[in-house]
Order: C-alpha cells, then sequence, then structure tokens
C-alpha cells in the first residue's frame, strides 16, 4: 500500500500506517527466524556427522615397527570395527532434515491462520469449566428465580465451587442477582425481566406465599382468618407471610373496622396472573 494512501485516510490514519509497519516488521522477523532455524539445524548435523580431537597435549613420535597396528609394549591390541557410511546415505539425512524444516514451517503457518481466524487451543479444565457455565446458565434461563442451592441440588455441585462459575457469568454479563428476604435469587440477564416481574417471580418461589397470593387472587379468602383456614397454617404464620408481602407491595391492606382485608395491588396484578 502506498505511504501517501495511508496519510489520505480520515482520522485514525497513523494509527493504521503504525499497525501496517508493525505487521510488516512481524512478517520479516518470522522469515528471518525460519531461515535461521535453518542454518542451526544445518550446523548442528555437521558437528555431528564430523568428529572433532580433543584439544589435549601430546606428542608425536616415529612407529618403531614398519608393521600396521603391532604393539609396542607388549599389550594386546584389537582392531575397532569401522563402518562406512555411503555418501548417499549422508545425502538422504540432509533431505529428511530439509523435509522436516518445510513440514515445521508449514506448521507455524497454519498455527498463525488459525490464530488469526480467533481460534485457539483450550486447556481441558477451562473447557470442562465453560461446559459447566453453559448448564448453569441454562438452569437459570430455564428457571428465573432460582437461588444457589436449588441449582448446587440439580447440578450436583458444591457450592463453592457453584459460586465461582456464577461469579464469571454475573462478571461477564450472562445473568443478574437479586436479594429476596436473605436469599439471592438469579435472572438471565438480557433485560428479559423487569424489576417488578423479578420481584414477583422471587416471592412466587415460596409455596406457601404463592397459595396465599392465589387465594386473595381468585377473591376465595381475603382475611387472615380464611387464609388460615384454607392454607392450614396459624394465624400468626398468616400475619408473618401478609407482612412480608405488605413490605414488598405486592398486596394492599384495608381496614374494615376490627378486621384487615388484603387485596392485590392493581401495579402488580398482571405479573401475578402471569407467573402464579
Amino acid at each position: 500500500m502506498p505511504l501517501r494512501d495511508m496519510y489520505n485516510r480520515e482520522p485514525g490514519s497513523l494509527k493504521f500506517m503504525g499497525n501496517w509497519l508493525v505487521k510488516n516488521r512481524d512478517i520479516h522477523l518470522m522469515f528471518t527466524n525460519i531461515k535461521l532455524e535453518k542454518k542451526l539445524i544445518f550446523c548442528l548435523l555437521f558437528f555431528l556427522l564430523v568428529t572433532t580431537a580433543r584439544a589435549t597435549e601430546y606428542t608425536v613420535s616415529p612407529f618403531p615397527s614398519d608393521q600396521s597396528g603391532a604393539s609396542i609394549n607388549g599389550e594386546k591390541v584389537v582392531e575397532l570395527e569401522v563402518t562406512e557410511i555411503p555418501y548417499w546415505q549422508f545425502l538422504l539425512w540432509l533431505a529428511a532434515m530439509q523435509i522436516l524444516s518445510i513440514i515445521d514451517v508449514i506448521l507455524y503457518f497454519t498455527k498463525l491462520i488459525f490464530v488469526i481466524l480467533g481460534f485457539r487451543v483450550a486447556d481441558h479444565p477451562i473447557t470442562i469449566g465453560t461446559l459447566k457455565r453453559k448448564h448453569i446458565y441454562a438452569f437459570i434461563k430455564a428457571c428465573p428465580g432460582t437461588c444457589i442451592s436449588e441449582i448446587a441440588s440439580d447440578m450436583s455441585l458444591s457450592r463453592g465451587n457453584l459460586r465461582y462459575h456464577l461469579n464469571i457469568l454475573k462478571a461477564e454479563n450472562l445473568i443478574e442477582s437479586r436479594s429476596d428476604c436473605g436469599k439471592i435469587r438469579y435472572f438471565q440477564n438480557n433485560s428479559t425481566y423487569g424489576e417488578e416481574e423479578k420481584l414477583v417471580i422471587s416471592v412466587l418461589q415460596n409455596e406457601m406465599t404463592r397459595k396465599i397470593l392465589y387465594n386473595i387472587l381468585k377473591e376465595e379468602c381475603n382475611t387472615n382468618g380464611d387464609l388460615a383456614r384454607t392454607t392450614g397454617i396459624s394465624k400468626g404464620a398468616i400475619t408473618w407471610y401478609m407482612k412480608q408481602l405488605n413490605e414488598s407491595g405486592l398486596v394492599k391492606e384495608d381496614r374494615i373496622g376490627k378486621s384487615t382485608i388484603y387485596s392485590i395491588n392493581p401495579v402488580y396484578r398482571d405479573e401475578i396472573e402471569k407467573h402464579i
């Protein structure tokens, strides 16, 4: 690309030129490294095939006998077996080294292409962790408002391990959490649920609360005594549940004489009918 065209680009051309020069330098360094690698392989092969003498002091003197391999001081002389390497075998080794270096270059470029395309080699533990988080995310998506104990029981995970994966999912903005009476409930984080709907879903996770809201919604019973008889729990327990529902805003209280009449807050009525 001509330098003139790079400078004529819109704002950011200097950055583009810098990136272009860095890429060219990387390619040049890569080819230089390949050439250097070939030279090093050739030198190593050369030194392996050539036997060098030790750099020690020695004295050269004429041999007293004209017979080759004769003993000097009566010691036993053993002739070593000499193995000659044909010249064609030497050339074959050189060709093999050249082929191996070419294969190495091809593999290097293949890895480079995969890196450019965004592929990467994942470690086995990382892959396992990613798979677990996919299952956790799918469970939260299918069961909005679920808590950590329900997820751990369903997936047979320890709570410590589960919290680790949940924190990663939250950091990646895949899920969000909401506190509900001391429990942390999890939802899919893609603007699927509004605040009102998340509140209703969280409250309905309690089976007794669901029964109470169902009876009030159907207007079958709307007083403390009626709800106690219908649900089978004491009036004191009903009073506690109704206090929680009143504080959350899902239920309204109206005093008529000595009685307290409960009704569904119109703001949440549609959401309660949808999820109950």
